[in-house]
């Protein structure tokens, strides 16, 4: 028997994603080359997808975490800062096309019920509100999902509100498009994993959770200025319950343009962990868009030639 045949043979990469097939997360998905052709499963919840990752059922797992218009998805944003230790390994982000969907038969005017997430009713609110004022919103796990159980329901008058994709997937008619409140509608998209830092690209982004050392006058200042210190910006900065006391027990999470392997962003994140109460790594990752902004190329610049500056100095300590 050949070496060929006894070695196993590799099994390609398992990715989670919120499924069933036919969400915007799927469709987000396959915008990566690398992953398109990969093992996509599907799984019914945020926590069911990051669960699969730390048990090692999936390889990665690809879940949303943030809309242009309704904010962070904190559902998202809560598990990876409280509930789990895995690291983001990239992002994605696309542009959201929000439709009706509903069986053969049914118009607009029929409509009683319509089913989707939260997120997305609350992104096409002021449609609903004065195209469907007396429609019933009933929740779903997914996009798709609402879309699945109106192709199954089949009964006239409940629509979903989903992904165009999912008129195809699940056989239905599309009897509203682009019904989104505001134009430019977007949501990102990101990909992790349980282990591994992405190696740098120059056009990086570095999420953090940061826990105060003491609620005080200040404590937030004091964390900010670790970042305009060295000129690193902040893309996004909110605060989130702890989940570990009372009222007012707040941490902060922050996205910063950057590497980790850049000097710049490493002696940031050691500052804070010196300084503050915790600090948890989240990843450091490709950004999508762009190309990054020109003040760290900069600021890193200089960061340099300072340390470079300091070497010297030293060099003649005992001369």
């Amino acid at each position: 028997m050949s070496q060929s045949e006894t070695e196993p043979r590799p099994t390609s990469t398992r990715v989670g994603f919120l499924g069933p097939f036919g969400t915007f997360t799927q469709q987000a998905l396959q915008t990566l080359d690398d992953l398109r052709d990969a093992e996509h499963q599907p799984y019914r919840t945020v926590p069911d997808i990051l669960d699969a990752v730390e048990a090692g059922e999936v390889d990665l797992g690809f879940v949303p975490i943030e809309n242009s218009i309704e904010g962070m998805v904190n559902f998202t944003q809560d598990a990876l800062a409280f509930d789990y230790h895995l690291v983001i390994q990239r992002e994605v982000v696309i542009d959201i096309e929000h439709c009706l969907l509903a069986a053969d038969g049914t118009t607009l005017d029929d409509v009683v019920e319509v089913r989707s997430i939260a997120v997305a009713t609350a992104q096409c609110r002021q449609y609903l509100r004065t195209k469907l004022p007396d429609a019933e919103i009933v929740a779903a796990n997914s996009t798709a999902d609402a879309a699945r159980t109106v192709s199954e329901l089949g009964a006239p008058g409940v629509a979903a509100l989903a992904p165009r994709v999912a008129a195809d997937v699940y056989g239905l008619n599309i009897i509203a498009s682009d019904i989104a409140d505001h134009a430019g509608n977007q949501t990102r998209f990101v990909l992790v994993a349980k282990s591994g830092v992405p190696a740098p690209t120059g056009h990086d982004r570095t999420a953090v959770v940061v826990y105060q050392r003491s609620d005080e006058p200040g404590s937030l200042i004091s964390i900010l200025q670790e970042f305009a210190a060295r000129r690193i910006n902040l893309s996004n900065l909110f605060s989130r319950p702890t989940k570990n006391g009372g009222l007012g027990d707040y941490c902060f999470i922050m996205y910063a343009d950057g590497h980790i392997a850049d000097e710049l962003v490493a002696d940031t994140l050691r500052s804070l962990h010196a300084k503050q109460g915790k600090v948890k790594f989240l990843g450091s990752y490709p950004a999508a868009g762009g190309e990054g902004h020109s003040v760290r190329e900069h600021a890193d610049g200089r960061w340099r030639d300072a340390d470079t500056w300091l070497a010297d100095l030293r060099d003649q300590i005992g001369n």
